[in-house]
C-alpha cells in the first residue's frame, strides 16, 4: 500500500527522499509555501486532511494531543529523531506495507532495547483514541 503524507518541517529530508523512493507521495512544507510560516499543528492537521494527506512529523505531544482530542485526519505518523535513519526507515516501510489505511490513527516509530541484543530496534506504537 502505497500513502499520501504530508511532511511536517521538522521531519529530515533523507526521510522524505526514501518514502518517495519506496512509492508514497510526499508534500513537504517547503512545497506547499508553509515552511517557516510558524503554522500552528491544528491548522498543518486540517490542510493535510483536506488534502487527503496524512501527517508525518517529529512533533509527538502536539499531534498526539490533537489526536486524543478526536479531531478527524488521514493519520498522523511521528517519527524518533534518531541518527539511524535507515533502520527507521525500514520499521516504518515494514509496517506500511501491512496497512490499508491510517484514517484517525496515530502511529509512533520508536527505539526499544530488545533482549539479549546490544542493538535497540524500531517499533510501531499505535496511540488509541479516547
Amino acid at each position: 500500500m502505497r500513502f499520501r503524507f504530508y511532511a511536517n518541517e521538522n521531519l529530515p529530508a533523507e526521510l522524505v527522499t526514501t518514502l518517495r523512493r519506496l512509492g508514497h507521495d510526499v508534500l513537504t512544507s517547503y512545497e506547499a509555501g508553509n515552511a517557516n510560516q510558524g503554522i500552528p499543528d491544528e491548522q498543518v492537521l486540517t490542510s493535510a486532511t483536506a488534502d487527503n494527506r496524512a501527517v508525518i512529523t517529529l512533533n509527538r505531544d502536539d499531534f498526539l494531543l490533537l489526536h486524543r482530542s478526536g479531531a478527524a485526519h488521514r493519520g498522523i505518523v511521528v517519527c524518533k529523531d534518531d541518527k539511524d535513519l535507515e533502520g527507521l526507515e525500514e520499521a516504518l516501510h515494514h509496517y506500511l506495507s501491512t496497512q490499508e489505511t491510517l484514517q484517525n490513527r496515530l502511529l509512533r516509530v520508536l527505539q526499544q532495547n530488545q533482549r539479549g541484543s546490544s542493538q535497540p530496534v524500531f517499533t510501531i506504537r499505535e496511540y488509541a483514541r479516547p
